[in-house]
């Protein structure tokens, strides 16, 4: 049952399940069988990291949502299609893009009548867990800029300083997620998609979120 809560000894540590020297197609291979923070338990499957594997730009999301825990790809329910609309309006086309997502299963709690599950935002614990994956993918990837999108992402990238409100839009250099050196790409934040659908005014969110998209698209260019 979702939001069982964890034990003690209970592993938050992905890097065991992550192998050394691997490809894309062999971390997503192993990621299936990742049980590195106890949100494995209740997903229906890992949810990897999609797209161009020499992109020059990768998006971040948080979490995979209801679809794309059912259906198994990134960003394919409501969120992706403002997502993709947003960098074709940006100028950036998507299928040259990678995109992948902070922390690969969905945390999610039950609604209190049915079967509808209700996303719930991950811990710093749970991305912290999550982290040496991102790692693995940006250094395969090796994108020129990183799009941050919304505040979970944010804070995984740049720490847990991070606003959204206050410093979303500004190209900034990405720091090493895993201890090294820092690889030379730049991050921008945004907000995410999915607060266009929850935006009082919807025409406005999705022009800011356009309007950073092209920061990073001149960036590309």
């Amino acid at each position: 049952m979702a939001g069982t809560p964890a034990s003690a000894d209970e592993r938050y540590d992905a890097s065991p399940f992550v192998p050394s020297g691997a490809g894309l197609d062999e971390l997503r291979r192993a990621a299936a069988g990742c049980e590195g923070c106890p949100l494995h338990r209740d997903a229906t499957q890992t949810v990897f990291g999609e797209g161009d594997p020499a992109a020059r730009v990768v998006l971040v999301g948080e979490q995979p949502g209801d679809q794309e825990d059912r259906r198994g790809h990134p960003f394919v329910g409501p969120a992706g299609k403002v997502l993709t609309r947003a960098l074709d309006d940006a100028g950036i086309d998507p299928a040259l893009a990678y995109v992948t997502n902070a922390v690969k299963h969905f945390k999610y709690t039950r609604a209190e009548r049915g079967k509808r599950r209700i996303h719930k935002a991950p811990s710093l614990r749970e991305t912290t867990a999550c982290r040496p994956w991102l790692a693995a993918e940006l250094r395969l990837v090796d994108p020129d800029v990183v799009v941050a999108l919304g505040a979970t992402a944010g804070k995984d990238l740049l720490g847990p300083s991070f606003r959204v409100t206050t410093q979303r839009g500004v190209l900034l250099p990405l720091p090493a997620l895993d201890g090294g050196d820092p690889p030379g790409a730049e991050v921008l934040a945004t907000i995410h998609p999915s607060a266009v659908l929850r935006a009082t005014d919807r025409d406005e969110a999705y022009a800011g979120l356009v309007t950073d998209l092209r920061t990073a698209a001149r960036a590309l260019a």
